[in-house]
């Protein structure tokens, strides 16, 4: 049993502790506007994210690879 900032890990695949962050912060890095997160998360679909109680948090490392798994490759002419 691993104790992490006063956490027990025993049995979760947690190789380094992600970074939780805010709706706010996830517009910013995505350039979706805030009502847009929130339709996602009504409809089921878009970014990963969790909720503790009221509060909705996205991991940094979810958000990224949302991004690249969206990202539009072009063939150079």
């Amino acid at each position: 049993m691993r104790l992490h900032q006063g956490i027990y890990t025993e049995g979760l695949a947690m190789e380094r502790p992600s970074k939780w962050i805010g709706e706010k912060e996830v517009a910013q890095i995505t350039g979706r506007g805030l009502q847009t997160l929130r339709n996602d998360r009504a409809k089921g679909q878009g970014i990963p994210y969790s909720k503790f109680g009221r509060l909705v948090r996205y991991s940094l490392e979810d958000v990224l690879a949302y991004m690249q798994a969206h990202k539009i490759r072009v063939d150079p002419l």
